[in-house]
């Protein structure tokens, strides 16, 4: 890639993905951060990056940062983020990969990006709320450690992947809310003396990333 042949957009971007990369192993060196919570982070904020950028090939790495993801969630007790991630995120990026090389644009390597009907975005809003609900009270029951944010961050995950897979504007509103409440757990559990600095970061990361291509989607759905 040739720099002096970028965009000033594209400039800026890298600058800043580049700034992401370098905050997160130089906490991982200098905190001596989980090795496993370090290439979660890795592969976890590559593929939102590519997501991002529409591009299909962003599933493969999403399929190994789940993997490792799920088995953090194991450890850290947080049952439904275990469910999420290895019961439904693993076979929907699977399904996302195919999905999206269906829907490119003209000799591109991205796809075309979608905006949901009004109704539909609010049924689906509405409905997703409700099951958290019954889904914060059962893993209060199973001892869940925060039940409160992961019912909710579980839940509305699932709607927003499904909303990712059919390559809707919508789902970076979902994945604000959940990027920003999961931000708050993580940080919880770090603050309890588990080394998962990488895992804040990541989501932290998440966050800011969800926010930019909202915005950046929002535009091209309009055009």
């Amino acid at each position: 890639m040739n720099i002096d042949k970028l965009k000033t957009t594209d400039k800026i971007e890298l600058a800043g993905f580049t700034f992401v990369y370098i905050i997160l192993f130089a906490n991982a060196i200098i905190m001596k951060d989980s090795p496993l919570a370090l290439i979660s982070a890795f592969c976890g904020i590559t593929y939102t990056i590519l997501a991002g950028k529409g591009i299909p090939a962003c599933y493969l790495i999403g399929v190994c940062g789940s993997a490792i993801y799920s088995y953090l969630s194991f450890q850290s007790a947080l049952w439904g983020n275990l469910i999420l991630y290895a019961g439904y995120y693993v076979p929907m990026q699977i399904l996302g990969f195919f999905q999206w090389n269906r829907h490119l644009k003209d000799n591109k390597s991205e796809i075309i990006k979608i905006s949901l009907p009004k109704k539909e975005w609010l049924l689906m809003f509405l409905l997703t709320f409700f099951i958290s609900i019954i889904t914060i009270i059962v893993l209060a029951h199973l001892g869940d450690k925060s039940p409160i944010i992961d019912g909710f961050t579980t839940v509305f995950s699932i709607l927003g992947m499904y909303l990712t897979v059919r390559r809707a504007l919508e789902q970076w509103i979902v994945w604000i809310g959940v990027n920003l409440l999961s931000f708050v757990m993580w940080l919880q559990i770090a603050f309890s003396g588990v080394r998962v600095y990488s895992t804040v970061i990541m989501w932290a990361a998440y966050s800011l990333l969800a926010f930019y291509f909202y915005f950046i989607w929002k535009k091209e759905t309009k055009n």
